[in-house]
């Protein structure tokens, strides 16, 4: 039979256009149908929903596959608490690995540490029993590295950022990462890449935007992964992150020349270029670009007809990237400027002028918000990195979707995990309560704010015509429009401690395709 039809039937649907559809009717790929049990018309195959929730399925916004795969099939360093543990950690995984094996580990965040003190490239040798060793800090700027990989790259000792304990930031991070990242064959990186995919799909994720890039990535790494785009997983939107690279981006099949094009660092590594100093560390950061750069960007974008955008996170960077904006609206006119939807992503420190910039020209901001869920509030790294005023400002989501601003949902994994309903969680239980925003909102940007960013207007709804792609969850909770009610009453209750379940998985659906169901691998 060519491309049955499928009624899905018995469910909660979230569909403001039809609020009493209970069932709708998937023929060809798209909707062909919305409306009430009674009134379903005949299909090739019917599921029955049994009262499951059906929503439009989550964008990712911000990924990077490759190493989402490496951690989940890998060295997952985020529960280690100290130096000890994350020494014993090398050591168990190096244990039966070839003497050449490189040992790849991420997500050791030592604000969480109650001494911050970190094992130095010795130390790390020792553990891994002479190997190589590159362990990426939960913000993937910053890496400690043995003194055996520091020995298999020379180069890395002229450059800034280099420090000869092993903890390596800026520049030197990125030679060396460069070297840690070859180490990585094509088999290995190709079931990474399924298994990031896979596990997106598991949680109700339909696409992602991976950020690549020449300082994050590579060529075949971005490409490779584009390859996979909807073969049975999540579709893939790259974006590539090099400067006036936009004919580049083109070639690779990328939607954007963007991503993580560094306008900065970030907050965990002290590179995030901030405005005023850190609180617990000399200096403001550091700045990768200036606004000429940042305007020949756009319109080199301009020129190739492709959209722009930059990795800024401290409110110095932005200020940086505005500028160019301004300076590339003078040669473009605003309305060019604002037609591309150019991106900013992160956006962590922001300010009324600078929102207000956002706004004139027309930027996506790609935001996480799990980074205020993890690390926001008081007692945590950006109370140590900002002081406590400053930290609550920080990834201001509800004032930027209270003015207007296009916001687009992703979790930058592994810097977080894959987590959509948490990230929702996340923004309507900010700990700043003026950046709160509803659960309704939060799943717009985490759904249809994503394809939008992407010039996919017409996606991410339950609607008549529109591309057949959701999710049907179990949800445990009680229901509001639609919608689970995920926020909890009590402000100490919000965040990670935050015991409301949320929805879980069951299927999930990319154009008609089932690209995931519950307890099929």
């Amino acid at each position: 039979m060519t491309n049955p039809s499928t009624l899905y039937r018995g469910g909660v649907l979230h569909c403001p256009a039809e609020p009493s559809a209970t069932a709708l009717l998937v023929r060809d790929g798209r909707i062909a149908w919305l409306g009430g049990d009674a009134d379903a018309p005949a299909a090739d195959r019917v599921v029955e929903l049994d009262g499951a929730l059906v929503t439009p399925a989550f964008v990712d916004a911000h990924v990077h596959a490759t190493d989402t795969g490496l951690v989940l099939s890998g060295l997952d360093l985020s529960s280690v608490r100290s130096a000890g543990e994350l020494l014993a950690s090398v050591s168990a995984f190096a244990a039966g690995r070839p003497g050449d094996a490189v040992v790849l580990g991420h997500g050791w965040d030592e604000s969480t540490w109650v001494d911050p003190r970190l094992p130095g490239a010795v130390e790390l040798d020792r553990a891994a029993g002479g190997r190589r060793v590159y362990l990426s800090q939960a913000s993937i700027h910053s890496a400690l590295v043995s003194q055996a990989l520091l020995a298999a790259c020379p180069e890395a000792a002229g450059v800034p950022g280099f420090d000869a304990s092993g903890w390596l930031r800026r520049d030197a991070h990125h030679v060396v990462r460069v070297a840690a990242q070859g180490s990585v064959g094509l088999a290995q990186r190709v079931a990474a890449q399924r298994v990031a995919l896979a596990h997106a799909a598991s949680l109700g994720i339909a696409a992602v935007h991976e950020c690549g890039g020449p300082q994050i990535s590579d060529e075949e790494d971005f490409t490779g992964l584009l390859a996979l785009s909807g073969a049975g997983l999540p579709e893939v939107y790259g974006y590539w992150g090099e400067l006036s690279g936009a004919a580049r981006a083109r070639e690779l099949g990328a939607v954007g020349a963007g991503g993580d094009l560094f306008a900065d660092g970030a907050l965990g590594s002290r590179t995030a270029h901030v405005s005023r100093d850190y609180v617990d560390g000399e200096g403001c950061g550091h700045g990768y670009l200036n606004a000429v750069q940042v305007r020949d960007h756009l319109v080199d974008c301009a020129a190739h007809g492709i959209q722009g955008g930059f990795h800024a996170i401290g409110d110095a960077a932005i200020s940086t990237v505005l500028e160019g904006f301004a300076a590339a609206a003078a040669v473009l006119g605003t309305d060019r400027v604002r037609a591309a939807r150019h991106r900013v992503e992160h956006a962590e420190i922001m300010s009324k002028r600078l929102i207000a910039g956002f706004v004139e020209y027309g930027v996506v901001a790609s935001m996480q918000p799990a980074f205020d869920r993890l690390w926001g509030g008081a007692g945590r790294m950006y109370e140590s990195r900002l002081g406590l005023a400053r930290s609550l400002e920080s990834n201001p989501m509800g004032a930027m979707h209270g003015v207007g601003v296009a916001l687009a949902f992703g979790s930058d994994s592994p810097v977080t995990p894959l987590d959509p309903w948490g990230s929702v969680r996340a923004a309507a239980a900010h700990h700043s309560a003026a950046q709160r925003m509803s659960v309704r909102a939060a799943f717009a940007a985490h759904t249809r704010g994503g394809w939008r960013a992407v010039h996919l207007d017409n996606e991410g709804v339950l609607a008549l015509g529109a591309p057949a792609t959701f999710a049907v969850w179990a949800t445990p909770v009680g229901v509001e429009r639609g919608l689970p009610v995920l926020q909890a009453d009590d402000p100490e209750l919000r965040g990670p401690s935050d015991p409301t379940p949320l929805p879980v998985c069951r299927r999930t659906v990319l154009r008609g395709e089932v690209i995931y169901e519950e307890g099929i691998s």
